[in-house]
């Protein structure tokens, strides 16, 4: 890591329109960001939509590499959602995309705008496994060793595609 960039976490999920290639498309983005590099990526994985209703989401993370502060990170990922078509009609709503910075360095980060690490990081299989085939020895921050959790999301249905 560079001197001044820290490693991040960004969830992505879409279930709207051609879901796989908008995750495909989002996560190209990510690594043309300012100050930015795309470290690596998860495999794409197909899940059902929790606490909403809709088509399955197609999810992935992505590991950057930023120099960008979190919340300036934060406003390019939902300018790069706006560009996808985002609309928040209600919470859980069906998208066309959805980007979550799910840890950021080893920071506690807690804005009206921002919490990190994401604050359902640990109960939803669509973010940690993801986040686990990156890095499977991850901790999370005031939490512990991200693996841990796995026992709690093993009845969420997630297939790798």
């Amino acid at each position: 890591m560079s001197k001044g960039r820290v490693d991040t976490y960004i969830g992505i999920g879409s279930n709207l329109g051609d879901a796989a290639d908008n995750v495909q498309r989002a996560i190209l983005l990510l690594g043309t960001l300012d100050d930015t590099r795309l470290i690596a990526q998860s495999n794409l994985f197909r899940t059902a939509p929790v606490d909403g209703g809709g088509d399955d989401y197609v999810n992935a993370v992505a590991k950057l590499e930023t120099g960008m502060p979190a919340d300036l990170l934060l406003n390019a990922l939902q300018a790069i959602e706006q560009d996808f078509g985002r609309e928040r009609p209600f919470p859980n709503a069906p998208r066309t995309l959805d980007l979550d910075v799910l840890l950021y360095a080893q920071q506690r980060i807690d804005t009206p705008s921002l919490t990190v690490p994401h604050p359902r990081l640990t109960q939803r299989a669509f973010a940690l496994i993801p986040l686990l085939q990156l890095d499977p020895l991850l901790a999370i921050p005031g939490k512990g060793p991200a693996h841990q959790f796995v026992p709690g999301v093993a009845g969420q249905a997630i297939q790798k595609i």
